[in-house]
């Protein structure tokens, strides 16, 4: 599935799809959880809660509407 597919389904509450997405950003969810060139657990804790919570307030319609003017 790709991207907007993936937002759809965690959307409709999909935990595969949370997942997916999930695995798909964590990469950048832990660098930006680095502090002082050390990981920090909490901060990736937080922005992992963020990033989940993010999805469920996501509006795809609005974003691929936006996607189809810059084209």
């Amino acid at each position: 599935m790709n991207t907007e597919e993936l937002l759809y389904w965690a959307k409709t509450g999909d935990l595969k799809a949370m997942e997916e997405l999930f695995l798909q950003y964590r990469p950048l969810l832990i660098s930006r959880s680095m502090v002082g060139g050390r990981f920090c657990e909490d901060l990736y804790q937080e922005l992992s809660i963020t990033f989940l919570g993010c999805i469920q307030g996501f509006c795809l319609e609005k974003a691929m509407r936006s996607g189809q003017k810059q084209q």
